[in-house]
Parts: structure tokens; C-alpha cells; sequence
């Protein structure tokens, strides 16, 4: 048995699929059958082309034009007869094998194209590395996932899941995630409450102990994985799916029922959410609203910034789908662990205190207006809040809201309708904004507090480190004492706060937070039934009583304890 984190709940029984985390080790070989090589190179290109022809065509059907043109461009890449042909004529004049032959190839037009003054250029260099990689795994025998057209229903075991990994894959044949690192907040575990996939991160060995075709059983609630069970251990798991499937209709029953305490203080139930596709599974766990769109995702698995219309279509969706309930869009959030292809970003030494976010935004004020312009002129479909992630001080702040004036002018000036109504307001995860929140919460509509971050860098801890994850503790009394402050000074102001990092949704976190005093709880789709469950059995009065007791508490361990005497769990 192997143990992990559980980080989505569900039982899961299936079929192991490893994505084998390998580099690429090309050697220059001297070989006597040139043409076996020119062979073997044209088999992979075609083998290529048809799956970036099945992808297209699945890119096409279920995400649309733009996406598809992605796999369009690295169809046409293949076709170029200067590539391909290039690393033929090497494999013939020098004797070399076809996988070096195309690598030296791939690496001249790379860099060709990278030394471009003409950006869309420079960009087409990320597309040449794909197309040729994927040719070169074929050349090699290397394995290629291809996570966007899967055969069969499968449990997807990998070292990490990038955030492009989980944008494209083929959900209804996903049944599960299990990955070697992570904890409560990475990626994965995020995206697999998002979408309602059970999963275990933190497993370290899962693609060492799990083969290829390996039939696995597993609870994302205990971090229990099995391998090849017995069928004794199937009908456990079986039972434990049944059981599961029981619990999730009695929660069904709370669907169209305020979220309110026994003493009767209604606070707001929200979802988080990464695409406008997500909205179905909000309004499916009857959420409140939207606390958290993390619009990056627009940006992510495509060759260039979206377009204004594209970003305001996006917006437009979400607002229209969620029927006038609020919806609070975050701004550009890249950095970080957030890469994008075509953004060109310095090496950092630490990346997440780094160039990112806000700083990223302001710095590139043409990103920033651009997604400003798109986000004002979607207000009129709906009750839109606009939210700035990563502000550490109140000149950022200020200079973010000075350049939402700067776009309204520019749409009054051309006529363009956008609604007075909307809310702005800030994410509260830096240590420093905490501490002055006080004079935040004059600037702002809203503070929704981001405790991923805010408990890494209070506690200064990696969450991303295995060795110290110990140490990443939602229940430090540090935290939970910024996190009064900020709600405090928000109600001081007459300014409403909420939470739409992972512990909004946590069934030992909700009590605290509730008798702290917090309006809105943002969480993945898949918590908002049992905390409403869990908010409408107590009182307001008996749980702010609780948070006072638990504050005078020292340690975490301690805080923790005393939450499950409290509640039983």
C-alpha cells in the first residue's frame, strides 16, 4: 500500500496510465543503413501528423477555433519540407543516426527563429521544440500521452501534472490523479477538486511502485492507494464507492437552501473556478457565486496572448452563466510556477517572491489594459468584482486602480458601454498587506484573502517541499491571527472580506473562520455542499466564542486538536 495526501474525495477503482517524466538522451551514432534511418525519421513524421490531426479535430469540436489553430501550426511545421528533408540529407551525407540528424536540425531553426526581430517570429520557436520532440519520442520509442485523446478510462500516475497537462486532457476518461509530489494547495490538487477527479498527491514514489496496465484502488479522502488489490479489497473499495455515492445525494438535498447559522448569519458560498467550462460544476453544487476565476488559464497551452475578444467572450460567459450572482475575476497571476511559452522571463532564484502577478502587470501595462478592457466592457452581463492578486503595498494598489480609470476613460471616449457597479478589491496573501490593511481597506470594495500563499510566505515554507512540509500549517496561530486582523479591519471600514484560498473549503478551518467573522467562503466546487451542511448546524454566536478560545491556543498541533474534540471529526 502506498499512502499519500488525500486531495480530492471520491474512491476510485482502475486502470494505472504512468506519463513517464523522461528527458530525451540523443547521442550522435555512426551508422551504415542510411536508409533505414530516412525510414525510421518519415514513419515518425507521419505518425506525428496523425495524431496532431486527431487532436486538431478534437481541439476543434470541444474548445474551438483558436485552441485547434495551435495544433494547425504544428501540423504545418511538420509539412515544411525544409525540416524534415534538412534531417534527411544530414542522415545521408554525414552517416548519422535520424534522431541526432533531426535533434541538429531542430536546434538550427530554433535558434534561427529565436534571434528574430519579428516577435510572432521568436514564437514559432516553441512550436518547432514541440512538433520535433513529439517526432524525435517516436524515433526513440519514448512513450507519447497524449492526455487530450485518451482511449480508455484511466488513472493518470505522474511525477507532477503541469497546469497545461490538466487544461487539455480528456476529462470524462480521466478517473483519477495520482503524482509523486504536491500537497493540499499545489496544482493538481487545486484542479483535481476543481473538476471533481479524486486524487492523492505527495505519493514520492507512485510512477516507480505503479507499472504501465497496473489495476489501482484508491480513496482520496485517507490517501490510500493499493495496488493490483485483491478481490476481497475490490469489494471494500466497492462498498466505499457505494458509500460515497450515498453521502454525495444526501448532499444534494441542501440545494437551493440559503447558507445560514442556527442564529441566522447567512454568509456567502462561492466556487473557484479556472475556465468558463468550470461553471457547470458551480451551478451543479448550487454555489452562490464565483469567489475566484483565476483568468490565467486564458493564457496558458496557446502560442500568444489572447486577444481582448477573446478574453471579453470568456468573461461574458461566466458572468451570463452564473445569472447575475457575483463573479470576482482575478487579474493576470503568471509567475511563479506559472510559466507561459511565449512570455520570455529571466531566471529567478526565487520565482515566487519574484517578477510576477500584480508587478508583472504593472511593469507590462499593455497585458494589464488589455484584460481591463475586456473585464469592464463584460461588466454589463452581469455583477462583476475585479480583484488584484499579489499586492504587497498601497502604491501597487493604487496604481492598479489607476489604470482601471485610465481604461474606463478610454471606453467612455469611444462609446463603449461598461457598468458603474463594479466592485474592486484585492487579495490578501502577502504578510505586508495583512499588516496594513487597516489602510487597504480604504482603497478597496473587497479583501479576499489568499491563504496558499499568505501561509507560505508567514511561515516561510515552501508548500512545493516534501522535507519541511510540516512546517505548511493552515492552523500556525500566526496565520490565523493575520487572517482576524484583515477581517477586522475590512468590517471597520464597512468593506465585506472572504477567502478563496483552500482552507475557505475545509471542514476544520470553517468553524474558526466563521466565528473570525468572514463573509464569503470561496472554495472548489466539490466543498460547497458540506460546508454548507456544516455552516447551517452551528451557531455564529457559540462559534465566535470558539475562535476567541482557540487564538489563546500556542501551537498548531494544538489548534488542530482542539477543532476535532470539538467536532468529532
Amino acid at each position: 500500500m502506498l499512502k499519500g495526501i488525500g486531495a480530492s474525495p471520491g474512491i476510485v477503482l482502475g486502470k494505472a496510465l504512468v506519463i513517464e517524466d523522461t528527458e530525451l538522451v540523443i547521442e550522435r551514432k555512426a551508422i551504415t543503413d542510411c536508409e533505414a534511418e530516412v525510414a525510421k525519421l518519415r514513419s515518425a513524421v507521419e505518425v506525428s501528423k496523425e495524431e496532431l490531426t486527431k487532436v486538431k479535430e478534437k481541439a476543434l469540436a470541444e474548445l474551438g477555433e483558436h485552441e485547434a489553430e495551435i495544433f494547425e501550426a504544428h501540423l504545418l511545421v511538420l509539412e515544411d519540407p525544409e525540416l524534415v528533408e534538412s534531417a534527411v540529407s544530414k542522415i545521408n551525407d554525414e552517416k548519422v543516426n535520424a534522431d541526432f540528424a533531426l535533434n541538429e536540425i531542430k536546434e538550427m531553426f530554433v535558434a534561427m527563429f529565436e534571434s528574430m526581430d519579428n516577435e510572432y517570429m521568436r514564437e514559432r520557436a516553441a512550436d518547432i521544440k514541440d512538433v520535433t520532440n513529439r517526432v524525435l519520442r517516436h524515433i526513440l520509442g519514448v512513450k507519447v500521452v497524449d492526455l487530450a485523446d485518451l482511449a480508455e478510462e484511466v488513472v493518470l500516475v505522474a511525477h507532477d501534472l503541469t497546469p497545461s497537462d490538466t487544461a487539455t486532457m480528456d476529462k470524462k476518461k480521466v478517473l483519477g490523479f495520482l503524482t509523486d509530489i504536491g500537497g493540499r494547495t499545489s496544482h493538481t490538487a487545486i484542479m483535481s477538486r476543481t473538476l471533481e477527479i479524486a486524487a492523492i498527491v505527495g505519493l514520492s514514489d507512485a510512477t516507480k511502485e505503479i507499472k504501465d496496465g497496473d489495476f489501482v484502488a484508491f480513496n482520496g479522502d485517507t490517501g490510500e492507494v493499493i495496488i493490483n488489490p485483491d478481490e476481497e479489497t475490490i469489494a471494500t473499495y466497492r462498498k466505499l464507492k457505494t458509500d460515497f455515492e450515498e453521502y454525495k445525494k444526501a448532499l444534494e438535498l441542501l440545494k437551493g437552501k440559503a447558507t445560514v447559522t442556527t442564529d441566522g448569519r447567512h454568509v456567502e458560498l462561492a466556487g473557484n473556478i479556472g475556465t468558463p467550462g468550470d461553471v457547470d460544476g458551480l451551478i451543479k453544487n448550487d454555489a452562490e457565486g464565483v469567489g475566484l476565476y483565476r483568468t490565467e488559464f486564458l493564457y496558458m497551452d496557446r502560442s500568444d496572448f489572447p486577444s481582448e475578444e477573446e478574453q471579453y467572450n470568456a468573461y461574458k460567459a461566466v458572468l451570463e452563466g452564473m445569472a447575475g450572482k457575483p463573479i470576482v475575476i482575478r487579474t493576470l497571476d503568471i509567475g511563479g510556477d506559472k510559466k507561459l511559452d511565449y512570455l520570455p522571463m529571466d531566471e529567478e532564484m526565487n520565482p515566487f517572491l519574484g517578477y510576477r502577478a500584480i508587478r508583472l502587470c504593472l511593469d507590462r501595462k499593455e497585458i494589464f489594459v488589455t484584460q481591463l478592457r475586456a473585464l469592464y466592457r463584460a461588466s454589463v452581463h452581469g455583477k462583476l468584482r475585479i480583484m488584484f492578486p499579489m499586492i504587497s503595498s498601497l502604491e501597487e494598489l493604487l496604481q492598479a486602480k489607476e489604470v482601471c480609470e485610465e481604461v474606463k476613460a478610454q471606453l467612455k471616449a469611444e462609446n463603449i458601454a461598461y457598468s458603474d457597479e463594479v466592485e474592486v478589491g484585492m487579495m490578501i496573501e502577502v504578510p505586508s498587506a495583512a499588516v496594513i490593511s487597516d489602510v487597504l481597506a480604504k482603497h478597496v470594495d473587497f479583501f479576499s484573502i489568499g491563504t496558499n500563499d499568505l501561509i507560505q510566505y508567514t511561515c516561510a515554507v515552501d508548500r512545493m517541499n516534501q522535507k519541511i512540509s510540516y512546517l505548511y500549517n493552515q492552523f500556525n496561530p500566526a496565520v490565523l491571527r493575520l487572517i482576524k486582523m484583515v477581517i477586522d479591519n475590512a468590517h471597520k471600514e464597512g468593506k465585506w472580506a472572504g477567502m478563496c484560498g483552500e482552507s475557505a473549503g475545509d471542514q476544520l478551518m470553517i468553524p474558526i473562520l466563521l466565528g473570525f467573522g468572514l463573509d464569503e467562503f470561496s472554495m472548489s466546487p466539490i466543498s460547497i455542499l458540506p460546508a454548507r451542511k456544516l455552516i447551517n448546524s452551528v451557531s455564529f454566536e457559540e462559534m465566535k466564542k470558539f475562535s476567541e478560545e482557540i487564538l489563546s491556543l500556542g501551537t498548531a498541533e494544538e489548534i488542530k486538536a482542539y477543532v476535532k474534540k470539538t467536532f468529532n471529526k
